[in-house]
């Protein structure tokens, strides 16, 4: 039950949206291609069966993890205060 001036639905909506958004932006993220067999960022061999599993990959686990961990998340603000919507 949406209250005011938004119809029934739409924060399921949003919620959809926020989710699609997110899918879209992992699948993009993924590598494709033939695996390096070296890391880009510090150069120590990647290991076979991550590279089997992970087509495309170019990092080895210790960097790719610190960039997931540097990954500031970024997106749309779906829920933006009143204050901020009457500006």
């Amino acid at each position: 039950m949406a209250g005011g001036w938004a119809r029934d639905g739409a924060v399921q909506d949003q919620i959809d949206d926020t989710i699609a958004d997110a899918v879209q932006r992992a699948r993009a993220d993924m590598p494709s291609g033939e695996a390096a067999q070296y890391c880009a960022e510090c150069g120590e061999e990647i290991p076979e069966a991550r590279r089997r599993a992970l087509p495309g990959i170019r990092t080895c686990v210790l960097c790719q993890s610190a960039r997931d961990a540097d990954r500031a998340n970024v997106g749309i603000n779906r829920r933006g205060s009143k204050d901020s919507q009457l500006r």
